[in-house]
């Protein structure tokens, strides 16, 4: 896939404050990169910085090969922004605001009535579409601005919390619609503190503390880098009279009983089917075998943990 979003050295300084501090990574069309952090961490203040809302203090960046600062104009055309706190027009019907932002992003008139009405139906809008925004309910109006941020079909989508205040109903459209999106080639960058939406809905996930990144990669690599190998639960319907360490001798047990075996491996691929056929050539009645499930969450915590005593002991080091 070709790079579609490029960040080099990207920096900004609010009078003595480094919000993003020297960020270099890049996004391939058709991707969706998780952008993670805690609160402060400088996540939208790179995504404003990519949709060519605010300058970069040192670096730069470009979308589709247009600087976010000499072609800014264009770069605006070439991106879609969902702010995590969006400020709509309260007083204008919903029909009538996305028109006034279609105009904006010279789509013609037919294409953004039809365009509007189409999203407005996907979301779940449609019969909501001549009253006014200001009597939306919170999760209607996060779902308008994402209309409004996809109406002209941007190659590029800023998510910042898309589902926050939303039922799980509304909350599974836009994840449905993200998922569509990615498969019609747009690229998205999804700022979020929902783990589980990040990992079920991006190709990759950067970690962010204190403006500066502090891991990049998908979910199942940074998984097996930070907790290391994956654990395996075997379960049996009656117990096995054999020795565990009889199945393999390469496993590392974490805990077995007559009827269960926890266990990891470094080649499972190899290992299991061995221990399945051990297993089935001893007569056993295998249940399951099935992988523990390892969150993001355990991952993020354990980054930002890791990076925070890092500072820590720095900060120490300078006062020695």
């Amino acid at each position: 896939m070709s790079r579609l979003i490029e960040a080099v050295g990207l920096t900004k300084t609010f009078e003595k404050n480094t919000a993003v501090d020297h960020l270099t990574f890049e996004v391939a069309e058709g991707e969706i990169l998780a952008l993670l952090g805690p609160n402060g961490a400088g996540k939208t203040t790179t995504v404003r910085m990519l949709s060519s809302i605010i300058k970069p203090t040192e670096g730069y960046a470009r979308i589709a090969g247009q600087d976010v600062v000499n072609d800014a104009r264009a770069v605006r055309h070439l991106v879609g922004h969902l702010t995590e706190f969006p400020g709509l027009y309260l007083r204008m019907r919903a029909l009538e605001y996305l028109d006034f932002f279609g105009e904006l992003q010279h789509l013609p008139r037919e294409v953004r009535h039809q365009r509007a009405k189409a999203l407005m139906e996907q979301f779940g809008l449609g019969d909501a579409r001549e009253r006014r925004l200001g009597e939306y309910s919170k999760g209607m109006r996060q779902k308008m601005a994402l209309v409004r941020a996809m109406l002209h079909e941007p190659r590029v989508l800023f998510l910042d919390e898309p589902t926050s205040a939303m039922d799980p109903l509304s909350a599974k459209q836009v994840r449905d619609a993200i998922a569509d999106l990615r498969g019609k080639g747009h690229t998205i960058i999804l700022c979020t503190h929902n783990l589980p939406e990040a990992e079920l809905l991006a190709d990759r996930i950067a970690v962010i503390r204190r403006g500066q990144l502090i891991a990049l990669g998908t979910a199942n690599d940074l998984k097996l880098k930070l907790l290391g190998e994956p654990t395996f639960e075997l379960r049996l319907a009656q117990p096995f009279n054999q020795s565990w360490n009889s199945l393999n001798g390469h496993l590392h047990v974490e805990a077995s009983g007559e009827l269960f075996l926890r266990y990891r491996t470094s080649t499972p691929k190899t290992a299991n089917p061995s221990i399945l056929r051990r297993l089935h050539d001893a007569g056993a009645q295998v249940l399951s075998l099935s992988e523990m499930p390892r969150s993001l969450e355990e991952v993020y915590l354990k980054l930002v943990e890791e990076a925070a005593g890092l500072k820590s002991q720095v900060a120490s080091n300078k006062n020695l």
